[in-house]
């Protein structure tokens, strides 16, 4: 099961078995919705779902099972927060990096 973000509902779709499918997995299935607002960057970091937000600027961690468990602004410098400034994730070991294109940096998750 692969899972990535779907701007157009706001919510985390899943698609199974991605890699050796040899017809179409359609819109795949609702993984959740709630607190995305058009997730624009997904990372599974410790077997949770990491999106984040480009029209509020937050970070969602979501558990597998769809449920959301933490809310964190990462970016409040955009006028209006967000404003699609959050893209790109990557995790190393235990630290979490985003991209902040508001601010054309590259940031650690603290």
């Amino acid at each position: 099961m692969r899972r990535l973000a779907e701007s157009l509902n706001n919510r985390i779709a899943a698609i199974s078995n991605p890699l050796k499918r040899t017809s179409s997995g359609g819109t795949g299935t609702t993984a959740t919705k709630g607190r995305l607002n058009d997730p624009l960057g997904l990372i599974v970091a410790n077997g949770n779902i990491v999106t984040v937000n480009g029209n509020d600027g937050f970070a969602v961690e979501t558990s597998p099972d769809g449920h959301q468990a933490a809310k964190v602004l990462l970016d409040s410098s955009s006028d209006p927060p967000g404003a699609g400034a959050l893209f790109g994730l990557a995790a190393v070991g235990q630290k979490l990096y985003y991209v902040d294109d508001a601010e054309n940096d590259l940031r650690l998750f603290q």
